[in-house]
């Protein structure tokens, strides 16, 4: 290997050296290598095959019971001052948190085999791209690794040239939630993950990478990575425009990348393209506009609740080559979860053992599947352009059960980063912890944001300049709940009068009104043709809560000053020029 890639060898040997495997091997992202390793993990054990006929190359894989989602209060931000960390992050000097994560790979990979994994987050010649190398001893995260970046002799070739990466060191360890830490050093572009197999505490080019390593680089070079969606929504004239959407994992990202719009929209001629479902690398383009990249190749999706009814373009796209993990298996060994309805029962839990639904679901709430993008029936070309796509309109959204409307849209940019700024939504299955509690996750960036959320904000603020063509901002709220408990908006499919409605105001045809949240539709202005909305669900979706909104904008004003004397003042003023509004 050239001399652009010592830095790498070092690297690769100074690991070896520390955890002592039996064998090390430079993944290629060949077929046949991971023809390979898939029959390895088929005869121990990691790998099941499920049903041939019916989901041909696609395999189920079990992790230990206590490592099934992600560990916030594990992950940790090590940078030289912890406020540059901020509030939002847990924190621990690089010194201390190089020494305890090496006293961690301390001969862990002994009887095991290192796996040297470079990758490219992003087309492989894109310059909004960036690439790295995961170091793992576990054959299943190589494999995912493969669907879920551009793995193997290409992005080894691209870090030759650019000579950078980011460094991910990872191992299962012994699967001791006692021994599990994720920690983070921004400053020197490392990750070192250790005591989980789990989804994004093992697959270092995900959350790790793609967005608290990434958003610091971000901030560095003038870009934004952030936990979002990016869809293309072409109208019955052919146009397209892209959208980018925030929403907490597990609240309904991935169903909306892939929407299919309801029948009449679809005779009309009105189709969704999906770029990502997780997460988007923005950068400012010569014209002024944002342009966004999916740095993703492939899904990691919920299985849970997915359907035919719920997300027919996700369902789809699992029927084949696909990995699936802590989900429950059918008689004839298909894999089955709660909420698929299709007839099928499953005989097996998650755990491997005959399934008792007063012992446990068949499936992990959490339950993933992970598969390459191309094979969505809705994904777009654009995906790979190596220049991004030219967002139109960024959304936020969470799960609030009361006061926040079906959407509204910001007044200006400044507007458009406090409402992503307060967000909240009620936590769920995707983080370990207590379910259904509402807290603010800003942008959908609280486990995510690699640096202090006060100087984050100021970073959104900051593309506010001349020249800029910055896109519309809108909140959604698909979760508003009636007297019932039950939800009031349809959702699904119907979700495309929503985003007919912001792409409306994005080419000012659409109307609205102004409330001193921002601007609502009326009825008239959303396509409801169709649709049966009780008297209530109107109120409610299209109304305006004053008294509540007095009360979350003084919660909010108190969770900004959380962040104290960093907090940007244009936000602050923001904040109370919305609290005089509403009186």
């Amino acid at each position: 290997m050239s001399s652009r890639l010592d830095a790498l060898n070092q690297w690769v040997l100074d690991v070896a050296r520390l955890t002592r495997p039996d064998a090390i091997h430079w993944c290629d992202g060949s077929d046949t290598e991971n023809d390979a390793l898939i029959a390895r993990m088929q005869a121990d054990g990691t790998l099941i095959k499920l049903n041939e006929r019916t989901h041909p190359d696609s395999w189920l894989h079990r992790s230990h019971p206590d490592d099934v989602a992600r560990v916030e209060h594990l992950t940790f931000v090590c940078t030289s001052e912890q406020d540059d960390a901020g509030p939002n992050n847990h924190w621990m000097s690089p010194v201390d948190g190089h020494a305890q994560m090496d006293a961690l790979f301390d001969g862990c990979m002994v009887g095991r085999t290192l796996y040297v994994i470079p990758y490219c987050m992003g087309p492989i010649d894109s310059p909004l791209s960036r690439c790295g190398v995961e170091i793992t001893d576990s054959p299943y995260v190589v494999a995912n690794m493969r669907i879920m970046t551009r793995m193997g002799a290409a992005a080894l070739a691209r870090i030759e040239r650019e000579g950078s990466f980011v460094k991910g060191l990872h191992s299962t360890g012994e699967l001791d939630p006692d021994r599990r830490f994720i920690m983070h050093f921004p400053d020197e572009l490392t990750i070192k993950s250790y005591g989980s197999g789990y989804g994004g505490n093992a697959l270092l080019g995900k959350k790790c990478h793609a967005l608290r390593i990434a958003s610091h680089q971000a901030r560095k070079e003038g870009w934004l990575a952030e936990h979002m969606l990016i869809l293309g929504l072409e109208n019955p004239q052919g146009q397209t425009h892209y959208i980018a959407a925030a929403f907490p994992s597990a609240c309904g990202k991935t169903n909306l990348a892939m929407l299919i719009p309801p029948e009449g929209y679809r005779e009309a001629g009105w189709r969704v393209w999906t770029i990502g479902d997780d997460i988007c690398w923005m950068r400012p383009g010569e014209d002024g506009r944002l342009y966004a990249i999916n740095p993703e190749a492939g899904f990691f999706g919920v299985a849970p609740g997915t359907s035919e009814k719920s997300n027919p373009n996700a369902l789809a796209t699992i029927q084949h080559d696909a990995i699936f993990t802590n989900v429950g298996v059918t008689a004839d060994n298909q894999p089955w979860w709660e909420g698929i309805d299709n007839g099928q029962q499953p005989a097996t839990d998650w755990r491997g053992e005959p399934y008792d639904p007063a012992m446990r679901p068949a499936a992990h709430p959490n339950a993933r599947f992970t598969v390459s993008a191309k094979q969505c029936p809705s994904y777009s070309p654009m995906a790979e352009d190596p220049q991004g796509v030219p967002i139109s309109a960024i959304v936020f959204g969470g799960r609030r059960a009361s006061l926040v409307p079906l959407v509204f849209e910001a007044r200006d940019w400044t507007h458009g980063v406090l409402v992503g700024a307060s967000m909240g939504s009620e936590t769920t299955a995707a983080a370990a912890g207590q379910v259904g509690v509402m807290r603010r996750d800003p942008m959908a960036m609280k486990p995510f944001c690699g640096y202090n959320f006060a100087d984050y904000f100021a970073h959104w603020l900051s593309f506010d300049r001349d020249g800029a063509k910055l896109p519309k901002v809108f909140h959604v709220n698909w979760f508003r709940k009636g007297s019932d408990g039950k939800f009031l908006w349809p959702g699904f499919g119907d979700n495309l009068r929503v985003l007919e409605w912001i792409v409306g105001r994005v080419e000012g045809t659409a109307g609205a009104v102004d409330t001193p949240i921002g601007l609502q539709p009326t009825e008239g202005d959303i396509n409801l043709g169709g649709l049966d909305l009780g008297e209530e669900a109107r109120s409610l979706l299209f109304g305006f809560d004053r008294a509540g909104w007095q009360a979350e904008l003084e919660s909010i004003g108190s969770y900004l000053e959380d962040y104290g004397p960093r907090i940007p003042v244009a936000l602050m003023e923001e904040q109370a020029r919305i609290a005089k509004s509403i009186g």
